[in-house]
């Protein structure tokens, strides 16, 4: 099963993916997550000790220029545009409680359609993620879902669409439904976050229509406590984990 999580910055899609990421390790599962946001925090919602002791596969030069056969530093050039990656989940992953963890990065330079080492490294290795690894692959994306392509699209079984009760929020979620769509991406689906009650629910049901709506997590401020102390937000609340595994039995039915 492979589940890319979508959704405007601060909205709880790092959250969630903690969440889903626990859930199918308690089912037994063998769970691969990556860190595909350039805000990178996944590895703290899990609970890794150090991570900021992680550097992330854009971030490493060497390997890079390895394995695309460029230059490190040079702009232009020839190089290598299906690099070697099948490797890289299993060499430079963190493995925590039975997960691997593995930090994407971005590309710091150019444009959004910058073709350069570091871009089509990533490519080439979201492509392996989604198409060849047997795990459960849980991507926590940026909103622009920048790292999918059109050939990565059609092995991903759900993108979510994290969504807060509010007009900004539901507006990101349609951006990205509307980007998926683009790339003939139409297993698309929401999970409601921060919700406070039902008047809360009803808002998202009312606004987002056209989407089917997977489950909704309660607001929690055993979360943000969780955020403060560099915990995993399952450690400290019950109330959330117990959404999210109705979220995750939804994924795997």
């Amino acid at each position: 099963m492979k589940i890319a999580i979508s959704g405007k910055g601060g909205v709880g899609k790092t959250t969630l993916a903690a969440l889903l990421i626990k859930y199918f390790r308690d089912q037994g599962k063998k769970v691969l997550a990556v860190d595909a946001d350039p805000d990178a925090n996944l590895a703290l919602a899990l609970g890794v000790p150090d991570p900021e002791s992680i550097t992330p596969i854009s971030d490493m030069k060497k390997l890079v220029a390895e394995r695309t056969e460029s230059e490190p530093g040079k702009m232009g050039g020839f190089f290598k545009l299906n690099p070697k990656v099948d490797d890289i989940p299993d060499k430079f992953s963190r493995n925590l409680d039975g997960i691997k963890l593995i930090v994407m990065g971005t590309v710091k330079k150019g444009g959004s359609g910058c073709v350069c080492p570091e871009s089509v490294m990533l490519k080439a290795l979201m492509t392996h993620l989604v198409l060849f690894r047997d795990e459960v692959v849980v991507m926590d994306m940026e909103a622009g879902i920048e790292h999918l392509g059109r050939a990565t699209t059609q092995g991903v079984d759900r993108l979510i669409v994290v969504v807060e009760p509010g007009r900004r929020s539901i507006e990101t979620a349609q951006h990205v439904r509307d980007l998926a769509r683009d790339l003939g991406l139409t297993k698309v689906a929401v999970v409601g976050n921060k919700i406070r009650g039902p008047e809360d629910e009803e808002f998202l049901k009312k606004n987002i229509s056209d989407l089917p709506i997977l489950g909704f997590l309660p607001f929690d401020e055993k979360v943000i406590e969780a955020d403060l102390t560099g915990k995993p937000p399952y450690e400290l609340s019950p109330a959330m984990v117990k959404a999210a595994q109705e979220i995750g039995k939804k994924l795997s039915g």
